[in-house]
């Protein structure tokens, strides 16, 4: 889930001096979650790959008919990206996590491992990503796991029969990382009543045993660590921006991205850690996530939760007094001021206690537990789990779990153990 608006921040005045693990078998460099959360995995320690792969951008209509409001116009395509093998080879499918696009850091991580490995790969926006809840949403209103399942699935057939007049595909695979983990078992569960692909294999990246819960634990973050409480929000976005503009005046040419946290992570090592700053500027990375959703799914659907029903905003229209608004309220808002009427409009029957059930891996208990196709890799810190969820990742999947120490909550990936745990997890299927 992070991502984005941790480049933004360039907060590492703030986020340092947590030591170097060099006690453990698992040499992952940063042993404090939070800080491995932010930092991810700097070049020196991550896994060689290629600078470059020969990637393609392409883009969807899929409501031809979708009048879609002004102020989004430019959200009416959705976009993906997608690399070709020359030769026949499996078609690996990549979930991004929660607000990211199809070109995050992460995603273009898993595109080159893959890559490299002889597959296919396409790259999807995650559901929870503007571009998708117009584009690709059917409802508007994303976060039911069934039902982002559904719009995924719709999405990857079309782009599969696109890319079938260009390459030949010997099989298919999915992973995804967060949400986009999550995701990746629905959509696998919903193929096994639709047989449209088949998976071979299916792999979950540090998921969310439960969003309803992750989403508190991350809404918490900001919320109970600005210095001063949420009131001082406009003081704290100040001082985050601050903080990157110092970094970033005294690097050395260094570019917009992971390498510049890092970079700065090293510049201010000298300094003490703050890791309530840290938490908050995990939940501010979240929070404009969430935000620019609710945004979206508002305008959308004429939900009259931030934005009037009846205002009409152009292309150029400002909206910057929204966001000051929806930057205050969290996921929980979204949920029960956009997504439980929505459904309960659709579905009288639906209730509260529903519509929180599918948003959690445990919907699909018994499917998880009896399907070996299915496999996932996380972490023991890993902070968006509640007590308890790891040790029920654990139990569901068993001999098919890759449990690392520490990473915190995605931050590892791009470590050459976890890249292995990634490859040889289908590199098994390629062998049956």
């Amino acid at each position: 889930m992070v991502r984005r608006l941790l480049i933004v921040v360039g907060v590492c005045a703030w986020l340092v001096a947590a030591p170097l693990s060099s006690g453990y078998a698992y040499d992952y460099p940063f042993a404090n979650r939070y800080i491995a959360t932010v930092l991810g995995t700097p070049e020196e320690f991550a896994a060689k790959l290629p600078d470059s792969v020969p990637v393609q951008q392409d883009a969807l209509v899929m409501f031809p008919q979708r009048q879609v409001p002004d102020v989004l116009w430019n959200l009416a395509e959705l976009r993906y990206s997608y690399v070709l093998q020359e030769h026949e080879a499996p078609l690996m499918f990549l979930i991004a996590g929660t607000g990211a696009s199809y070109r995050s850091a992460k995603m273009r991580l898993m595109q080159k491992v893959f890559y490299q490995q002889g597959y296919s790969v396409v790259s999807l926006t995650s559901p929870t990503h503007p571009n998708f809840i117009v584009a690709a949403s059917c409802s508007g209103v994303p976060g039911v796991l069934g039902d982002d399942a559904r719009d995924l699935y719709r999405v990857m057939d079309k782009i599969r029969n696109r890319l079938a007049q260009k390459a030949h595909f010997s099989r298919y695979y999915i992973t995804g990382y967060s949400l986009g983990a999550a995701q990746a078992a629905f959509v696998a569960k919903l193929d096994e009543q639709e047989h449209k692909f088949d998976f071979s294999r299916v792999l979950m990246i540090n998921p969310p045993v439960n969003l309803y819960n992750s989403v508190q634990i991350l809404d918490a973050m900001l919320d109970d660590n600005i210095p001063g409480g949420l009131d001082n929000f406009n003081q704290f976005y100040t001082e985050v921006t601050d903080a990157f503009t110092k970094v970033y005046k005294n690097g050395d040419n260094v570019e917009f991205n992971d390498k510049f946290l890092y970079t700065a992570y090293k510049y201010y090592r000298a300094a003490d850690v703050n890791i309530d700053r840290v938490k908050a500027v995990i939940g501010l990375d979240f929070r404009m996530s969430s935000g620019n959703m609710a945004f979206v799914s508002d305008v959308l659907t004429h939900a009259g939760y931030v934005v009037p029903v009846n205002a009409e905003l152009g292309r150029n229209a400002h909206v910057t007094e929204y966001a000051k608004v929806l930057f205050r309220l969290t996921f929980l808002d979204y949920f029960n001021d956009i997504l439980v009427p929505y459904f309960q409009q659709q579905k009288p029957e639906i209730t509260v206690a529903d519509l929180i059930a599918n948003t959690s891996l445990k919907h699909i208990d018994s499917y998880l537990r009896n399907s070996d196709k299915l496999g996932m890799i996380g972490n023991e810190d890993d902070f968006i789990l509640r007590p308890g969820e790891i040790d029920y990742l654990k139990q569901v999947f068993g001999e098919r779990a890759t449990i690392f120490p520490h990473g915190g909550h995605c931050g590892n990936m791009g470590y050459p153990d976890n890249v292995a745990a990634m490859v040889n997890f289908f590199k098994a299927a390629d062998k049956e």
